[in-house]
């Protein structure tokens, strides 16, 4: 039987596709730069590109500033579809439908974490490390594993999206259609002050905190 495809909202949909688009350009401009100075663990002998870490940084800002955005509507208006307080049973459940759902909040959840872990070790980086052949400092050997759980996230976000909803689900993201409750004063229909569960709050601490870390630890390193 083919599935429905489900509606989503198009504030959800208006953020995911920015931080989707933000996210792949900030992956694709930060291979290059460790394309271009690193190349340790494998390179593709890209073209050089005037200023890439300067490219790279800019998508990188512009994507710390909406992340927490996101992230509130994340937690506030879209947390079912983030880990819930009966996950851990429900991850027990090998096999069974809801187990594959629980697996999706789980990814989802990991996902937020981990563009967290990016911003923070991506903010504490100097820009003359690199072209120093600086390459073993702690914050950007963090920026390389954060690189590679962004990328994993992404594969396993898409996986499990197809294997809980197939295309239908995966399209319903970019589906424009406008609908009576796509109108701005809707947008925050279901709004809710307080986390759904204690789990999503500790969660919501780490990602809200991680992030106000990324806008206020740069100002006290050292340069």
């Amino acid at each position: 039987m083919q599935k429905t495809a489900p509606y989503q909202p198009i504030l959800l949909r208006i953020l995911h596709l920015a931080i989707a688009l933000l996210v792949f350009a900030a992956l694709i401009t930060g291979f290059m730069v460790y394309d271009r100075y690193d190349k340790r663990f494998g390179t593709l002998n890209l073209p050089i590109v005037p200023n890439t870490q300067g490219i790279h940084g800019t998508i990188a800002l512009t994507f710390l500033i909406l992340l927490p955005i996101f992230a509130l509507y994340c937690f506030h208006i879209g947390s079912r579809k983030l880990v819930q307080a009966q996950s851990p049973s429900q991850l027990k459940e090998i096999g069974k439908p809801i187990w594959w759902i629980s697996l999706q909040r789980l990814t989802n959840t990991i996902m937020l974490l981990s563009a967290t872990f990016a911003v923070i070790t991506g903010r504490m980086m100097q820009e003359e490390w690199l072209p120093s052949n600086e390459l073993n400092h702690v914050w950007y050997i963090g920026h390389l594993i954060a690189w590679v759980l962004m990328i994993i996230g992404i594969a396993m976000h898409v996986l499990m999206s197809a294997k809980v909803g197939g295309l239908p689900l995966l399209l319903s993201i970019y589906n424009w259609k406008i609908r009576d409750e796509d109108m701005p004063n809707a947008w925050f229909k279901g709004f809710k002050i307080k986390p759904s569960s204690k789990v999503l709050l500790i969660f919501e601490i780490l990602v809200i905190g991680g992030i106000a870390i990324a806008f206020i630890l740069p100002a006290f390193s050292q340069k």
